[in-house]
């Protein structure tokens, strides 16, 4: 069984979700950059674990995390893992490139991009890009959740991609009672998930069609401005904007919304919008290349062009016909990202090159 060492924030659900994957396919460690999730106490003993207690920002800056190397490689260099497999290569992969290249960790690195650190972090400056080439060069292995993403990753350098959905863990149970009339949203309240377009959206929608409401779950720094914003635009009463949510809650929105709005700036394939398509909702997304690998506009979902701001006429050729595309969703979903058995055919590619 090979050693292997997962590399990011022990905090996020994302992260977890893999560890649950990967447990009892590999002799699991784990590295945080900040602590762990109560959920790892159960897949990775605390004698496998190394939290590091900062604060990284995802974006780049990481001086904190950075300084945590010396750290790290004295760690690894006891554990001898046979591969680090960093999330997030503008932070975590960075600290294991420089642990493999400079720290003298003999280790392979398997490196999962998560979205902006291919699509955004290395526009933003040169030294950015050049660091995303170098550890994506470092790379003996990379996963992409799109294949509009692999695509990029392999023109700054990548090598191997493995491509697949970051997707389910198990297919939820078709909903009987959708509410023809209820939206949901749950993207991060940021200004890269354009919360304030997907509002003007839902306004559009809405217009001549009092029973619309829109549930909007999770937080951000642009909470206040959008409840400034419904208020503004008279849709205070439509609007409920209800905070981060346990799975049990989201689950029973997901259950209950026949939309499902996700109108982001960039994104790969969004692990959000696999569960909405899980529980049957129709999405309605904005013109992105990966979008467009899940959604063919107005076969199964919308896919909204810049500016646009539709009127409920957009949608009447999908409602007449939701029970039909809600069940091509949850097949869909079904046959192309369960995530068990993309982690499976990681693990197996691992051993392979191990």
């Amino acid at each position: 069984m090979i050693r292997l060492v997962l590399i990011g924030d022990g905090q996020s659900p994302h992260l977890l979700k893999w560890a649950r994957a990967l447990s009892g396919r590999v002799d699991l460690w784990a590295i945080s950059s900040r602590g762990f999730d109560a959920g790892f106490d159960g897949l990775v003993p605390a004698d496998k674990r190394l939290a590091l207690g900062s604060r990284p920002d995802f974006e780049g800056g990481n001086v904190g995390l950075l300084r945590a190397l010396p750290r790290v490689v004295r760690w690894l260099l006891y554990v001898q893992p046979d591969w680090l497999a960093p999330h997030y290569l503008s932070s975590h992969g960075t600290l294991a490139w420089l642990a493999v290249c400079w720290g003298g960790v003999r280790a392979r690195i398997a490196g999962s991009a998560w979205g902006s650190d291919i699509l955004v972090a290395p526009e933003r400056s040169r030294v950015m890009r050049w660091l995303t080439r170098r550890v994506l060069r470092a790379c003996t292995l990379c996963t992409s959740d799109s294949a509009h993403m692999a695509e990029r990753m392999r023109a700054l350098g990548a090598g191997e991609v493995m491509t697949f959905p970051f997707g389910l863990e198990c297919l939820p149970l078709a909903t009987a009672d959708k509410d023809p009339a209820l939206f949901y949203a749950n993207r991060g309240l940021e200004p890269i998930y354009a919360p304030e377009r997907m509002l003007s959206v839902f306004a559009g929608l809405a217009t001549g069609w009092p029973e619309a409401r829109l549930v909007v779950a999770n937080d951000g720094s642009l909470r206040e401005r959008m409840r400034a914003d419904a208020k503004a635009m008279g849709l205070a009463q439509r609007v409920a904007f209800v905070g981060r949510l346990d799975a049990a809650s989201q689950a029973a929105y997901y259950g209950r919304a026949t939309w499902y709005l996700s109108l982001p700036r960039s994104d790969s394939v969004s692990v959000s919008v696999l569960e909405a398509m899980g529980h049957g909702c129709i999405p309605i997304l904005s013109d992105l290349p990966a979008n467009r690998e899940l959604v063919a506009d107005g076969r199964n979902g919308v896919i909204l062009a810049d500016g646009e701001v539709p009127g409920r006429e957009r949608l009447v050729p999908l409602q007449v016909r939701a029970g039909e595309v809600s069940a091509g969703l949850r097949a869909w979903v079904g046959a192309n990202a369960m995530f068990a058995d993309s982690v499976g055919a990681y693990v197996q590619r691992l051993e392979a090159l191990a």
